[in-house]
Protein backbone atom coordinates (compact mmCIF):
# COMPACT_ATOMS: atom_id res chain seq x y z
CA UNK A 1 0.00 0.00 0.00
CA UNK A 2 1.54 3.55 -0.86
CA UNK A 3 1.98 6.18 1.95
CA UNK A 4 -0.31 8.92 2.15
CA UNK A 5 0.05 12.74 3.12
CA UNK A 6 -1.93 15.52 4.38
CA UNK A 7 -1.16 18.67 2.37
CA UNK A 8 -2.56 21.49 4.53
CA UNK A 9 -3.67 24.65 4.15
CA UNK A 10 -3.99 27.30 7.39
CA UNK A 11 -6.14 30.11 7.68
CA UNK A 12 -6.53 32.81 10.13
CA UNK A 13 -8.57 35.67 11.46
CA UNK A 14 -12.37 35.94 12.14
CA UNK A 15 -13.54 34.05 9.08
CA UNK A 16 -10.54 31.18 9.61
CA UNK A 17 -13.70 28.60 9.85
CA UNK A 18 -15.57 29.39 7.16
CA UNK A 19 -12.98 29.99 5.05
CA UNK A 20 -11.22 26.52 5.66
CA UNK A 21 -14.82 24.68 5.36
CA UNK A 22 -15.23 26.81 1.76
CA UNK A 23 -11.61 25.65 0.81
CA UNK A 24 -11.84 22.14 1.43
CA UNK A 25 -15.37 22.13 -0.68
CA UNK A 26 -13.02 23.45 -3.86
CA UNK A 27 -10.31 20.77 -2.64
CA UNK A 28 -12.52 17.61 -2.93
CA UNK A 29 -13.84 18.90 -5.82
CA UNK A 30 -9.91 19.52 -7.47
CA UNK A 31 -9.74 15.61 -6.42
CA UNK A 32 -12.65 14.46 -8.70
CA UNK A 33 -11.81 16.12 -11.51
CA UNK A 34 -8.15 14.91 -11.77
CA UNK A 35 -9.00 11.58 -10.63
CA UNK A 36 -7.16 11.26 -7.80
CA UNK A 37 -6.79 7.95 -5.87
CA UNK A 38 -7.84 9.61 -2.47
CA UNK A 39 -10.60 12.27 -2.25
CA UNK A 40 -11.03 12.76 0.93
CA UNK A 41 -10.78 16.20 2.09
CA UNK A 42 -11.75 17.92 5.43
CA UNK A 43 -11.15 21.07 7.38
CA UNK A 44 -11.03 21.29 11.41
CA UNK A 45 -10.91 24.14 13.83
CA UNK A 46 -7.68 24.15 15.54
CA UNK A 47 -8.58 27.06 18.02
CA UNK A 48 -10.55 30.17 18.08
CA UNK A 49 -9.73 32.18 14.87
CA UNK A 50 -6.87 29.49 13.19
CA UNK A 51 -8.55 26.31 10.94
CA UNK A 52 -6.89 24.14 8.52
CA UNK A 53 -8.42 22.06 4.95
CA UNK A 54 -6.31 19.54 3.84
CA UNK A 55 -6.52 16.89 1.33
CA UNK A 56 -5.16 13.26 2.16
CA UNK A 57 -3.59 12.06 -1.38
CA UNK A 58 -1.16 9.15 -1.94
CA UNK A 59 2.72 9.85 -2.18
CA UNK A 60 2.65 9.39 -6.05
CA UNK A 61 0.54 12.07 -6.99
CA UNK A 62 1.56 14.43 -4.16
CA UNK A 63 4.16 16.56 -7.04
CA UNK A 64 1.04 16.95 -8.66
CA UNK A 65 -1.03 18.08 -6.32
CA UNK A 66 1.46 20.57 -4.52
CA UNK A 67 2.87 22.50 -7.88
CA UNK A 68 -1.38 22.85 -8.76
CA UNK A 69 -2.73 24.13 -5.31
CA UNK A 70 0.53 24.88 -3.23
CA UNK A 71 -0.15 23.89 0.30
CA UNK A 72 1.24 25.83 3.28
CA UNK A 73 2.73 22.49 4.29
CA UNK A 74 2.33 19.05 4.21
CA UNK A 75 3.00 16.15 6.82
CA UNK A 76 2.65 12.16 6.21
CA UNK A 77 -1.12 10.75 7.15
CA UNK A 78 -1.00 7.56 9.38
CA UNK A 79 -4.83 6.37 9.93
CA UNK A 80 -5.46 4.69 12.94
Amino acid sequence: MEKKLKLIWDFYGPDALPTAKHHAIHLKQFAEKENLQSTFSEFVEVEPEYAVAYLIVVESEMLKVRDALIPHRGEWHVED
